[in-house]
């Protein structure tokens, strides 16, 4: 049975979310030079963000894609070092998915500091909503609509974890009361950076999220 090495499967996501991108119309460039913290720029008008691509293995139940999110490189020094990724390095992850030939698209806020992540394609059998990350959220296609459509300025209402993590002007967020559940300190942390996030039960607003003024700074003891 041929395995494909670890070298092998990184060209391989790398080659297919290139191609998903471009067929959405988005020109993908690469850097000159190697071992970058981020594979791919995609040139999404206004600016280049910069993308990490990430194999996605499926677990044996079939429900789950699990992906690691540390990188590595060999350092003089030390060995191999591993370690996650920031905002600083990287705007978005692109995820690959060999047994459903599927990509999908993560945002920074969601996976920085991390060292795996997990997409769930179907929901948990014990019922749990809270704290899970659901692959449909994610779909490629959607995903980079919804970075294009922001990128070019719209203002957006719209239901799932925002792509990128630094808007450059306050935005207007709506989310339904279930995905505010379950991606709390994301939606926190964009109140807290000025954007007003309104929380909707059944389609309605329901309460308003707001940042102080001035924003709390924690100070490490």
């Amino acid at each position: 049975m041929f395995v494909l090495s670890s070298d092998r499967k990184g060209a391989i996501a790398e080659a297919k979310i290139a191609a998903a991108a471009i067929e959405l119309g988005i020109s993908v460039l690469r850097p000159i030079t190697e071992h970058a913290r981020y594979d791919l720029g995609f040139d999404v008008g206004e600016k280049i963000v910069r993308v990490q691509c990430k194999w996605g293995r499926l677990d044996d139940e079939g429900a789950v894609v699990q992906v690691q999110l540390q990188g590595s490189w060999l350092s003089p020094t030390a060995g191999y070092v591993r370690s996650s990724y920031s905002e600083e390095e990287i705007d978005l992850v692109a995820v690959y998915c060999h047994p459903l030939d599927r990509c999908y698209l993560l945002p920074i806020a969601l996976v920085a500091g991390r060292r795996a992540i997990f997409l769930r394609l179907t929901p948990p059998k014990n019922g749990q909503r809270a704290c899970i990350n659901l692959a449909d959220e994610f779909e490629f296609s959607g995903a980079v609509a919804q970075l294009v459509e922001h990128q070019s300025g719209t203002l957006r209402a719209r239901g799932s974890s925002p792509l990128s993590s630094t808007p450059s002007s306050p935005e207007v967020l709506r989310v339904g009361a279930n995905q505010f559940r379950n991606h709390f300190g994301y939606y926190i942390e964009r109140a807290a950076d000025g954007n007003e996030v309104f929380v909707t039960r059944r389609g309605r607003p329901y309460v308003r999220v707001l940042p102080v003024e001035p924003r709390l700074q924690l100070v490490a003891a």
